[in-house]
């Protein structure tokens, strides 16, 4: 099937099947299956109901939890990073183009790009992450984030904006 429509589309639309199954089981059969087609996905991940995964490229360290209704990209997600419900991380700023007004935006390539989450991070609920993020760094509720987030930093806002983390 991945011949027919693309690995990526493949993917996406067995990632929606799969996202509604309920409970203990649907974690087990979504780590399990994620882990055999996605580039990395450590059978200890958590992937919670209703999240949708969109790239073959993706990369999940251990113990990477993905709260319930995420949608996810092109994304590399470090070890213990922890993503709230309803986080949204697109193939990077840049994935749909419309400088040409002769076509149609859904036919113009846009630039995806790899977005990269440190290890032990915290991405808080319905947040939109479209830059890096570096390690041990906290995002704010809601925050989107636009520009690199350095590491130990916390940041919040829209745009997010970041503040040294105290040790």
């Amino acid at each position: 099937m991945g011949a027919l429509f693309g690995a990526d589309r493949t993917l996406e639309g067995l990632s929606q099947f799969l996202a509604l199954i309920p409970g203990r089981l649907g974690v087990v059969v979504r780590a399990a299956f994620y882990s055999r087609v996605m580039t990395r996905c450590d059978w200890t991940v958590f992937i919670g109901f209703g999240t949708l995964l969109t790239k073959v490229d993706t990369q999940l360290d251990p113990h990477v939890y993905i709260g319930p209704y995420c949608q996810l990209g092109w994304v590399s997600i470090g070890r213990d990073t922890l993503l709230a419900p309803g986080v949204q991380i697109p193939s990077g700023p840049h994935t749909h183009t419309f400088e040409r007004l002769d076509i149609p935006i859904r036919n113009q390539h846009g630039a995806p790009a790899r977005i990269v989450i440190g290890n032990d991070c915290w991405i808080g609920t319905s947040c939109i992450v479209m830059a890096d993020i570096g390690d041990q760094s906290v995002v704010g509720a809601g925050s989107v984030v636009t520009k690199k987030i350095e590491t130990r930093m916390v940041a919040c806002g829209v745009p997010a904006r970041q503040k040294t983390l105290r040790a």
